[in-house]
């Protein structure tokens, strides 16, 4: 056990991928989980699954780019559990494939609203409640996009991702003697449902350059977010911490 029990998480994205395998890894240590998304079914899914195994989970469709879906998201959390411990921004999208030049603007807003106003919102709206009760532990999911340029005509996703890990840091630095830890994680390739559906010309590129041999799958991203919200990372705060199978040490 790492400490969790008792503990009460926001995981936002919660219903499928990296996210529900995180809760469901939170749901096993004995935390309270929040499961925030805007996929109904396999929202409730993912917490009738932490609740069949002996946990406690509740689903709140919410939209992460939405100011108001969001505090009111957080503060049910805290209404129903009485505080918030963790949260998990974990919510985001591939977004549109295309060239810079010839990017939509609807498609830049669409990512930029979900991938990196989304945490932001979410921190705001989570940072308040962990500074009543003493502190807390943020993660933000970041990516290897977030710390090297990939040229697959994935602009808008890149910048929200570098977006993401540079409001972690500011994050970690505004919060650091307030007893908020707040870190990023950088995952590679991962199997999940966000990417089974991108066509073989960006997915192989990517494989290719993973020197482990095989993409990662989601309950190893969850071991290492669990490790992070416990006592064991309790001097770790600001810091991107790649999971990507050495794709970022070549």
């Amino acid at each position: 056990m790492r400490g969790l029990k008792g503990k009460v998480a926001i995981v936002t994205g919660g219903s499928s991928g990296i996210g529900r395998a995180t809760a469901v890894a939170f749901g096993r240590e004995g935390t309270k989980v929040v499961i925030l998304s805007n996929q109904p079914k396999e929202g409730e899914e993912t917490a009738a699954e932490i609740e069949a195994a002996g946990g406690e989970a509740r689903f709140i469709n919410a939209d992460v780019s939405r100011s108001a879906d969001v505090r009111s998201a957080i503060d049910k959390t805290v209404e129903i559990f009485g505080k918030l411990d963790i949260a998990f921004n974990n919510a985001g999208i591939n977004g549109e494939l295309a060239v810079i030049d010839e990017y939509s603007e609807e498609g830049w807003d669409t990512i930029i609203d979900i991938n990196l106003k989304g945490v932001w919102l979410s921190m705001k709206y989570e940072i308040p409640h962990m500074l009543k009760t003493g502190g807390g532990v943020i993660i933000n999911t970041a990516s290897i996009g977030g710390v090297v340029g990939l040229p697959l005509n994935i602009a808008g996703y890149i910048a929200s991702k570098h977006g993401v890990l540079g409001l972690t840091k500011v994050a970690a630095l505004e919060y650091a003697t307030k007893g908020i830890r707040v870190n990023a994680i950088c995952p590679g390739a991962i199997r999940t449902p966000l990417n089974q559906d991108l066509p073989d010309e960006i997915v192989a590129p990517i494989l290719s350059r993973h020197p482990i041999g095989r993409i990662g799958r989601p309950d190893e991203v969850s071991e290492l977010v669990l490790m992070l919200c416990s006592d064991a990372a309790s001097f770790v705060t600001g810091a991107s911490i790649m999971i990507d199978g050495g794709y970022t040490a070549q």
